[in-house]
């Protein structure tokens, strides 16, 4: 019992993660109707610069806004540069160019930093707890309170401010929010910073406990990927749960079953969600005619 405590402990911790990344994945399917397959390379250049500001001497707080602020700036290059000149094709165009603009974001990293990986330390000095027979990693437990604060943030923000229900407006009808004088493009641009600040901040909470290299990036985003059709494509909550699900799974599966297939269980899962209930968790089965 000990050791399943802990090991929920650590899962949930390492699914808040994916809940992140997955979350994004949601917020820009739900305005643009794509999938951005960059989203995991949020998370791996957002680690990257939080690695270079602090090593210029900046304080850690400060090195984080500044970490933060180049993610929203990319959101902005990035909705520009590849979304804009597309949003009118089809949605293969624009996937193949996310995924274009994915390639190129972990080519352009490798080429200044090279393959070593680096490290950063945690934010606090404390390892963490003991309470009772469980230990409670500091870095684990900013990274859950990080994700509760933000579930909390999402409601409020979508379902009771302005901007939220003009958000979802344009992700339910572009065209009738357009009408009722919403710009779209704006609403569209907001969701893309969001989500890069999204992915960049869990690729900054999770950077402590992993090295960050060029492939973390792509590992998050598959396991994310997962996560948001396992708790049903476009659902934010579908997002969270699927997230801190595989997680857990992937934690228990290591832990009783094999450490070199940990990153193989999600994957299992999802082909599991895909045969007997593609939907996922919380999507609705949607029927056409012949």
């Amino acid at each position: 019992m000990d050791l399943a405590l802990q090991l929920l402990f650590t899962g949930i911790g390492i699914g808040a993660v994916y809940a992140l990344v997955a979350l994004g994945f949601v917020l820009i399917f739900r305005a643009t109707n794509v999938v951005n397959f960059a989203q995991g390379e949020f998370s791996m250049v957002a680690a990257y610069l939080m690695v270079v500001a602090v090593e210029a001497g900046l304080p850690y707080w400060a090195a984080f806004i500044v970490a933060l602020l180049g993610m929203a700036l990319l959101g902005v290059i990035f909705n520009l540069g590849v979304y804009y000149p597309l949003r009118h094709r089809t949605y293969l165009p624009v996937i193949i160019a996310t995924i274009g603009a994915s390639i190129l974001l972990a080519n352009s990293v490798l080429a200044i930093y090279g393959p070593q990986p680096q490290v950063l330390e945690g934010w606090f000095e404390t390892p963490g707890i003991q309470v009772g027979p469980v230990y409670l990693d500091s870095q684990y437990l900013l990274i859950i309170g990080v994700t509760i604060c933000l579930v909390i943030f999402n409601f409020w923000f979508f379902e009771k401010t302005l901007l939220g229900k003009k958000l979802q407006a344009t992700s339910q009808d572009k065209e009738m929010a357009s009408l009722l004088g919403i710009s779209v493009s704006t609403m569209i641009m907001i969701t893309f910073i969001y989500s890069a600040v999204l992915g960049g901040l869990a690729g900054i909470l999770v950077a402590p406990v992993l090295f960050v290299s060029i492939q973390m990036g792509s590992t998050i985003a598959l396991k994310a990927f997962a996560a948001t059709i396992i708790g049903g494509f476009g659902d934010v909550a579908g997002a969270i749960i699927g997230g801190l699900s595989l997680g857990v799974i992937e934690t228990f599966g290591a832990a009783y079953i094999s450490v070199p297939y940990k990153d193989g269980f999600a994957f299992l899962v999802l082909i599991a969600f895909l045969i007997f209930r593609p939907q996922g968790i919380f999507g609705e089965r949607v029927a056409e005619k012949a």
